[in-house]
């Protein structure tokens, strides 16, 4: 037998949204307890095996996580990697299909399987570790995921069957991960779930987001907090009241509605009605005045006729949004909209998805002109070239407004908290400068 003289090297790559980022750096952390050199998308093509954690949301989702695997499976029968693995959702969803039709990977894992990864390594689950990893972001923020899985039962959406029912981390592991994050340099977490709202109800027996919100608060180093995915039905209301009292606790809700038209939110499953999401929008704003909502639409849903689009496209105005993003409905097998007809064609949902930004692009543009001449503080992210590039507290990484901020002036480190004074704007970024 060959003896083998260069050590594995392991590169993750990841796929779909922050919750796959999260497991990635679990993964990532793991692998590394066992002694075995692995990093998350490295640079370098020294890697011999490869880790794809897929995404299976919606059909792009799909075909971007197929093309990836398929990419990899052809570096393998070049000979320029020895091993590849798929995990995540879509791996969950399509386990049976994908082995049939991509022969070359060595292994697919579902997303709760991170042992049986694990072993293909000779390694072992360390549940010591369980709240510690390594980040894969800028070390100055993290996301904390507070549950798993998912109860509502949304007519489009197949998370429940990838990521199965809601189960909610205790308090007291999610303090100490907290702990472990600001010992490493984080000032801001962001908390993500595929629904936030639920928190608690599985292991206190009622909705606990509010108070979660309060222990973490208590964490000596962290700066912000910041809610992503929480759904609009039933939400908590303490969670406004203890935002409102909070130095930590952002003024920022990113809480996906979907839609605004009553027929097609019933269709949908969202247990909702525009009225009522009208009375808790009104009662956020009325108890935290300087608030921004974070939403996203879904267009394309089957029957959506031009009446029902253009009652979202009212409220889309009404409401005003500081930042929205816009779905086109993907037909999903297994849930029970596949039922209906997907009747609306591709050319229509590009349309209704375009008419959509064109509202909120102006929207936006106006909001960022309201904050000219205001002081700010910014996080800064990092410098290219000759900026800055930073977020207020009312935006979160990638998906929000940066602040862009000259550098030939002024020197700022990476991870800081500035001052700037906002001098201009743009439809989705600031412009400014360092207070001296």
């Amino acid at each position: 037998m060959k003896t083998k003289l260069k050590k594995d090297q392991v590169n993750v790559i990841t796929l779909g949204c922050s919750k796959n980022l999260v497991d990635s750096e679990n993964i990532i952390t793991q692998l590394q307890a066992n002694d075995i050199s692995a990093e998350h998308e490295g640079k370098e093509d020294d890697a011999n095996i490869i880790i794809v954690n897929t995404c299976g949301f919606i059909e792009n989702a799909k075909e971007e996580s197929v093309n990836t695997i398929l990419q990899y499976a052809d570096e393998k029968q070049k000979g320029n990697i020895e091993k590849l693995y798929v995990t995540g959702c879509l791996s969950h969803r399509y386990k049976d299909d994908l082995e049939k039709e991509i022969p070359e990977v060595d292994a697919f894992f579902g997303t709760m399987e991170l042992p049986g990864l694990l072993a293909k390594f000779n390694a072992d689950y360390k549940h010591e570790l369980i709240g510690e990893r390594k980040i894969s972001t800028p070390k100055h923020y993290a996301y904390l995921k507070i549950s798993e899985g998912c109860n509502r039962t949304c007519s489009f959406c197949a998370i429940p069957l990838m990521r199965g029912k809601h189960v909610s981390r205790t308090m007291e592991s999610l303090v100490d991960e907290a702990k472990s994050l600001a010992r490493i340099g984080v000032k801001e977490i962001m908390l993500i779930a595929q629904e936030l709202t639920y928190y608690g109800l599985d292991i206190y027996k009622e909705r606990k987001l509010g108070h979660l919100l309060q222990e973490l608060e208590k964490v000596e180093g962290i700066d912000w907090i910041r809610l992503h995915y929480a759904y609009p039905s039933k939400f908590p209301l303490e969670v406004f009241e203890v935002m409102a009292q909070s130095s930590k606790v952002c003024p920022y809700l990113d809480i996906p509605l979907q839609h605004a038209n009553d027929a097609v939110l019933d269709r949908m499953r969202r247990q909702i009605t525009q009225q009522d999401m009208r009375t808790l929008l009104q009662h956020a704003k009325n108890t935290v005045p300087n608030i921004h909502i974070r939403t996203t639409m879904l267009v394309g849903f089957p029957g959506e006729t031009e009446e029902e689009f253009e009652d979202l496209c009212a409220f889309i105005s009404d409401m005003q949004f500081e930042r929205l993003g816009v779905f086109q409905y993907s037909h999903e097998e297994g849930t029970s909209a596949h039922d209906l007809p997907d009747d609306i064609p591709d050319e229509v949902k590009v349309d209704r998805s375009n008419r959509v930004m064109a509202i909120q692009q102006e929207i936006s543009y106006q909001k960022n002109i309201d904050k000219i001449g205001q002081q700010l503080k910014v996080l800064i992210d990092r410098k290219e070239g000759a900026h800055y590039y930073g977020r207020t507290i009312f935006d979160s990484p990638e998906v929000d407004n940066e602040v862009i901020i000259p550098a030939e002036e002024s020197y700022a480190r990476v991870g800081d908290l500035s001052q700037v004074l906002i001098t201009d704007a743009r439809e989705y970024d600031l412009i400014g400068e360092f207070v001296k």
